[in-house]
């Protein structure tokens, strides 16, 4: 039995990861380490035993070094972010705080525990980032790789590219077993509903407008959550160090198709489930009427990128990974999770 570190771990992608790992390695315990702002919610881990949630922030160095050594700690996955674009233009400090600061704490409490005392054992540091980082694609560029420059557009990219960099470096100045993925847009259950889809899932069933941007034809690859923990797995596992694999859902989408397949189920859940209208009775769907008139076009995000597309050759080559979760399986079982989890976003929308 050992035990595994995860960052961010109370968050979307971080809990769906804990869910995971607990099913797939349940001789393991997890110690998550959150500090619980906006977006970390400790109810993404009701349910799971073996979990032990530290409440702490991991630019706290000397917390990260203690967590590593007193549990005897090998592994550790970094999930811990600010992640909403949107956000980072209206507040960009928080960004390079958390994710640069933020990865640098942990690179070097690794660095101390791992190398400096002299422990010997083989470890592994794994850092979550993004397909933001390598910049906006025109409609014939070929998909990011793993060769990509780097060509960050937006505070938030910026500051998840100075992170990859700094995993990059620790590992090739000091001998730190790391490996980085860079997914693509994830969904799926507990995502925090700022988000394109839970954000439009909820306003269609409360009646609010869905506020698309520019065109709504921004173009991004869509990538099931439950895909990405197993991509992840395959990294902690057979991985490389010192290599990087780009995570992606082979679901090239624009906007407004993800968008027109949310009004759409919507209209279809309303026929097909019983007592959806007594339950959002404010949802256009409640009386009949298409969701879609709820489609506002609203002026487009400052420096909003283009498209994105992942190449995921190298990790289907050398790890085996193929994402099971087609967008249509994927979102239809999405919307019936949001749909029997009202309590849980709900409560998230009263914070």
């Amino acid at each position: 039995m050992s035990e595994i570190l995860v960052t961010g771990g109370a968050g979307f992608i971080g809990a769906n990861f804990v869910h995971h790992w607990r099913k797939a390695h349940p001789d393991d315990t997890v110690c998550v380490l959150d500090l619980l702002t906006y977006a970390g919610n400790p109810a993404n881990l009701d349910g799971l035993d073996g979990v032990d949630l530290v409440v702490g922030d991991i630019r706290d160095t000397a917390l990260v070094e203690s967590l590593l050594r007193d549990r005897k700690i090998d592994r550790l996955v970094h999930f811990a972010a600010e992640s909403h674009v949107d956000r980072s233009i209206s507040g960009p400090d928080a960004f390079i705080s958390t994710n640069v600061d933020g990865t640098h704490s942990l690179l070097k409490a690794a660095r101390m525990v791992w190398l400096g005392e002299g422990s010997g054992r083989p470890h592994r540091f794994h850092h979550v980032s993004t397909d933001e980082v390598y910049g906006s694609l025109g409609p014939g560029d070929p998909a990011f790789s793993e060769t990509t420059p780097y060509a960050p557009n937006s505070p938030y990219s910026a500051s998840k590219a100075a992170s990859d960099h700094l995993v990059r470096a620790y590992h090739h100045t000091f001998g730190l077993e790391t490996t980085t993925s860079n997914c693509s847009n994830n969904y799926g259950p507990y995502q925090f509903p700022e988000k394109l889809i839970p954000l439009f899932l909820i306003n269609c069933l409360e009646g609010r407008s869905l506020p698309i941007y520019g065109d709504g034809m921004n173009v991004r690859d869509w990538l099931h959550v439950e895909d990405h923990c197993r991509g992840i797995e395959l990294v902690l596992e057979k991985g490389k160090p010192g290599e990087v694999y780009n995570i992606g859902g082979g679901e090239e989408l624009p906007n407004m198709t993800v968008i027109d397949a949310i009004c759409a189920a919507v209209d279809r859940a309303f026929v097909e489930v019983e007592g959806l209208a007594a339950r959002y009775p404010d949802a256009p769907a409640a009386s009949g009427k298409a969701t879609g008139e709820l489609k506002t076009f609203v002026t487009d995000r400052a420096g909003h990128d283009r498209r994105y597309a992942i190449d995921c050759s190298k990790i289907e080559r050398e790890l085996g990974y193929h994402p099971h979760n087609s967008f249509a399986e994927g979102f239809a079982a999405t919307l019936a999770w949001y749909l029997a989890n009202e309590d849980w976003w709900q409560a998230l929308l009263q914070r």
